[in-house]
């Protein structure tokens, strides 16, 4: 039988002893200690040539290993860590992947080691950090994907945390739900909508019009509920954004895996930046913001986007944001009624409540005869 683990010093030294007597039999000798003649022939030179040192057991390790990692390579995976160490090893290769052909990084593709190489290196050199960064950071995603860039921007506002000043900051976040694309990282001192009515703007201003825009049932663009009567309900902005031709949509009250990619978005970004810097003042946050954004848009690989870049996936759109608002424009059956202070017009001598928010420039709301 083989060898056992307890006593196998003290056959081996049994064996090379029997072994090493004139006229022994090395075949009957292996048959009766259970090693192979290989084996047992092995074991005897090694006796002769080192005595009792020969027959103990040695690192499997091999001495030259031609496919171990070169120093030069594992010092460029450290250095492009030092870049990127809140990514994890599948991440990091595609970004080192896409540096090599941007010709940024002095190594060929068959150099690139494979992942689980990758981890081994961070770790082997006590640089691997993996982080706990609580709830949030791992939120679901809903898995439908829009089929084109600018068929639907996803609108939110991150959790406001505070500022060393004593102020507090909203992240307003834009995202294209086809291509990942971060269209606006805003810090804000408010959710007010004179302040996301100017960002938006300057965002529309770039990047063109969506066909369709999703935010939550939280303020300031209104709610997808309805009122007490079961009618709908707007805020101003909700009006501007369909003066604007956008078709503003909620998601569903207390389910926000159907606003998916944009809490997947809000998770990454305390992931990456919110949980470990602080920032002085709106203006430092915004500075980072604008480097985490440039970051996330151009260099950070998406596993959801086969380890492309958003970039890579987005085109403005073809709709631009108009200089004043186009008319608002009534059907030849339509009959034109104001909306008076209180966001009632009077029909056929009856009282009906349509909203203060079309109060003012566009605030005539049609009836059907």
């Amino acid at each position: 039988m083989p060898w056992k683990e307890a006593t196998l010093l003290t056959l081996r030294k049994e064996f090379v002893h029997l072994a090493d007597q004139p006229n022994a039999n090395m075949s009957q000798l292996c048959r009766r200690f259970g090693i192979s003649r290989k084996t047992g022939y092995k074991w005897l030179r090694r006796w002769r040539e080192e005595g009792v040192e020969g027959l103990k057991d040695r690192s499997r390790r091999p001495h030259h290993s031609p496919n171990q990692t070169s120093p030069s390579v594992e010092q460029q995976v450290l250095e492009t860590y030092e870049q990127y160490n809140e990514w994890g090893a599948r991440k990091l290769r595609a970004r080192m992947k896409r540096m090599i052909r941007e010709g940024s990084l002095a190594m060929s593709p068959e150099q690139l080691p494979a992942a689980s190489t990758i981890l081994r290196i961070l770790k082997r050199h006590g640089t691997w950090e993996p982080r706990d960064y609580g709830p949030g950071a791992d939120a679901a995603t809903e898995r439908f994907e829009r089929d084109r860039p600018n068929a639907l921007w996803q609108l939110d506002f991150k959790g406001e945390f505070s500022l060393d000043d004593g102020s507090l900051c909203y992240p307003m976040t834009l995202l294209d739900d086809h291509s990942r694309f971060n269209l606006g990282l805003r810090a804000c001192p408010d959710m007010r909508r004179s302040t996301v009515k100017k960002h938006l703007t300057g965002i529309f201003t770039r990047y063109g019009l969506p066909e369709e825009l999703l935010a939550d049932n939280g303020p300031p663009w209104g709610s997808g509920l309805r009122t007490d009567d079961n009618r709908p309900y707007y805020t101003q902005l909700g009006v501007w954004l369909m003066r604007l031709g956008i078709r503003l949509i909620h998601s569903r009250p207390l389910h926000p895996q159907s606003h998916g990619k944009n809490e997947r978005f809000n998770g990454t970004l305390k992931a990456e930046l919110l949980y470990y810097e602080h920032f002085r003042d709106l203006e430092h946050a915004q500075q980072r913001f604008d480097w985490w954004r440039d970051r996330y848009n151009l260099e950070r690989p998406h596993q959801s986007l086969n380890d492309q870049i958003p970039m890579d996936r987005y085109t403005s759109s073809r709709r631009a944001f108009p200089e004043t608002l186009p008319p608002v424009e009534y059907g030849p059956d339509d009959q034109v009624r104001s909306v008076d202070a209180g966001g009632a017009i009077y029909y056929q001598g009856g009282k009906y409540q349509v909203g203060k928010a079309f109060i003012g420039s566009g605030s005539r709301a049609p009836t059907k005869r």
